[in-house]
Order: structure tokens, then C-alpha cells, then sequence
């Protein structure tokens, strides 16, 4: 199991799931992913707070993030197999 950008994916993991065009669509933990399959295996249990602190210099805007991504290649979801 790999992520968009090939690193290699375990349960446990806290992972952000991006639309087919980049934008950050949830977060949370991965778990119940069966190794073999890149597509549609697995779930996330969503992490939020009811309320949590924003410290801005450790924050970034969220369409900030999905240009990095893009810059790096990573907005695209990968061909399937």
C-alpha cells in the first residue's frame, strides 16, 4: 500500500485525503487497510477537536497547501491499475 507521493502506507498512519484535484477533502487516521491495493482500501477515523488553538507561524492557509502539492506533482490522483 503507497500514498499518492509512493511512500509506503501502514495502519496507524495520520494521513490527509485529497480530491482527485489536490484540495484536502479530510484528515485523520488510517486504519482497517489491507496491503495489495492502492485504491479504495481502508478507512480513516477523523481526528478534530471540538475546539483547538491556532497558533498562526504553525498554520497554513489550506489552498496555500494544495499549491505546494501541485508544485510537487502530487494535486493528480495517480492512474488506476
Amino acid at each position: 500500500m503507497h500514498y499518492r507521493n509512493g511512500r509506503e502506507a501502514k495502519n496507524g498512519d495520520k494521513i490527509v485525503r485529497l480530491t482527485s484535484d489536490g484540495k484536502i477533502e479530510a484528515f485523520g487516521v488510517l486504519h482497517s487497510a489491507v496491503p495489495g491495493n492502492d485504491f479504495c482500501n481502508g478507512s480513516i477515523a477523523v481526528v478534530q477537536s471540538a475546539n483547538e488553538y491556532a497558533c498562526m507561524c504553525d498554520c497554513l492557509h489550506v489552498e496555500d497547501l494544495a499549491a505546494l502539492l501541485a508544485e510537487k506533482g502530487l494535486e493528480k490522483r495517480p492512474a488506476g491499475k
